[in-house]
């Protein structure tokens, strides 16, 4: 008996190895490309052969066991018949694996059919079938409405997509607040793409008449262009899968919407040297090209993927413009699964950008009333808004580094940006340092830093002096200043200094927050903000 069931068990595990073996072959083959046919085909013809393999060897050692168990001639019998039975099925099994290519060759088709129709009609299939390249661009063509290619490249493109809505409609607005929130310098630098995305070409055709007498003298000068792209490039939007038990019409709705935006991406993704996307219901803050160009320098040496100037959906959102052919696939690879900006978090995240960078306060404000979505409303605002003009520090590239017990990964780093994050360090003794080593000597005109948090209002510096240096000593990573002066004493555990400029007569190299009591509360500092008179570049 025992001899019985080790025979049975290993023709089970046999024919349990074979039958996995097909089906994950089965599961590659249906799914591969015509491009992989060949690659499949020699793989299913290995296979096989390995499984002739294998069975020959388990014929013979299944032959050479029952000889040495020839006495037990009743055994022999039964396991023997037991072992020819699985035999015969796994041959049975392999011959019709064999024939599959001929005889179920109709039925794997119709399956490739339903699994892709979406991707094989003829009307689409020009639109995904260089998903494979993630770095080229989408091979579609777009109709100008209004305005020309650009001729020069600029710093910023701004692209804003806007369909027909039940209810308001709020894209001129928008376009006017960019351009009048922003100085003639600064109008030099960006560009607007307007894609209109709806269908509807009677709608379109009105919108581009009202855009073109209202802003006439941008789209002349080169910083207007209005685009369009043909129904025939999108794909199919009906009947698709409906994930989070959305309705049909809001799954089509926000499915479109994705492929709206990886259009209007891949346009863009020459005409500048960064994009951040608005959606076409936004109120701009003065200045805020500055303000982002302010972010960018003191993100240099540092590695993102977006930035974000507003806490709402895609809104504020900003992208190197190489990472945009990228990141328009992504949304095509995956149009029907999720709405935007949940999309996008994933795509941040596969770049390898863990954690949100956002800026405060926020430069763009939502000012819609309704939604595109069937006109419902939506009275959202951002309450880290600020349109008039404000002062963003400049936080010129520096490296950070204390002597302080730092809890958890509240590291040095956090505090300095304008991240709503934080330094949090455990009760700091006399002597302990917060030190900042600029990467070039600067003049400074203004610092301001605040300790504590609302909700930890007792862990401030009850006790510390803010010094800057200069003569820089040591390595690369032990780096410090050989001279120090001292600012002024923090007061209920902030600091701030202006006119610094006129104050300081050397190019400063350092900064340190110095701790002059212990004390046993912690330390959170909550920002360090810096202000330079003159940019680390000049």
């Amino acid at each position: 008996m025992i001899i019985a069931a080790n025979l049975s068990s290993a023709t089970g595990n046999i024919l349990d190895h074979i039958l996995k073996s097909f089906l994950i072959a089965d599961y590659q083959c249906l799914y591969d490309t015509e491009d992989l046919s060949h690659i499949c085909k020699a793989y299913k013809e290995k296979l096989l052969h390995t499984v002739k393999v294998t069975l020959l060897y388990a014929f013979l050692h299944m032959r050479h066991r029952l000889k040495y168990f020839d006495k037990m001639r009743c055994l022999r019998k039964r396991s023997a018949v037991s072992f020819l039975g699985v035999l015969v099925i796994c041959l049975l099994f392999m011959n019709l694996y064999i024939e599959d290519g001929y005889v179920l060759e109709g039925d794997k088709q119709l399956i490739r059919e339903t699994a892709t129709h979406q991707l094989n009609s003829e009307r689409y299939v020009h639109t995904f079938k260089d998903l494979s390249n993630f770095s080229g661009s989408i091979n579609i063509s777009y109709r100008y409405l209004a305005g020309t290619p650009l001729l020069r490249k600029r710093y910023l493109t701004i692209g804003l997509s806007s369909v027909k809505r039940k209810k308001g409609n709020y894209l001129l607005e928008t376009i006017k607040s960019i351009f009048e929130q922003s100085s003639y310098e600064e109008l030099k630098e960006i560009a607007v793409v307007v894609q209109l995305a709806d269908f509807d070409s009677v709608w379109c055709e009105g919108i581009v008449q009202d855009i073109s007498q209202k802003f006439a003298h941008h789209i002349i000068a080169g910083r207007l262009i209005v685009i369009h792209v043909p129904e025939e490039y999108y794909p199919v939007l009906d009947g698709l899968k409906r994930n989070y038990n959305d309705p049909e019409d809001r799954v089509k709705f926000r499915s479109k919407q994705n492929v709206d935006y990886a259009f209007l991406l891949n346009f863009c993704a020459n005409l500048s040297d960064y994009y951040v996307m608005l959606e076409d219901d936004v109120r701009c803050s003065k200045n805020f090209l500055t303000a982002v160009k302010k972010v960018i320098t003191s993100r240099e040496g540092s590695y993102w993927v977006t930035l974000e100037f507003s806490k709402l959906g895609y809104i504020g959102k900003l992208y190197h413009s190489h990472d945009l052919p990228r990141l328009a696939h992504f949304l095509l690879m995956f149009y029907q699964e999720m709405p935007c900006d949940w999309l996008l978090i994933h795509f941040r995240g596969l770049l390898a950008q863990k954690e949100v960078i956002r800026f405060k306060p926020s430069l763009f404000q939502h000012m819609g009333y309704y939604s595109s979505y069937k006109g419902a409303e939506n009275k959202l605002k951002d309450d880290d808004f600020e349109e008039e003009s404000f002062d963003i520090p400049d936080n010129p590239p520096a490296n950070l580094h204390t002597n302080m017990n730092v809890f958890e990964n509240y590291e040095a780093s956090k505090a300095y940006s304008s991240i709503d994050e934080y330094f949090w360090g455990k009760a700091p003794s006399t002597g302990d340092f917060y030190g900042i080593v600029f990467e070039k000597p600067i003049k400074i005109s203004k610092i301001k830093v605040v300790t504590g948090t609302e909700d930890r209002q007792n862990d401030i510096l009850h006790h510390g002096a803010l010094e800057v240096g200069e003569k820089i000593v040591g390595s690369k990573k032990g780096r410090q200043c050989t001279t120090y002066l001292r600012l002024g004493e923090f007061k209920n555990g902030n600091f701030e200094i202006t006119n610094l400029e006129h104050k300081v007569l050397f190019d400063i190299n350092c900064m340190r927050i110095l701790v002059t009591k212990s004390q046993k509360e912690w330390l959170i500092i909550r920002s360090i903000s810096v202000w330079t008179s003159q940019t680390p570049n000049q």
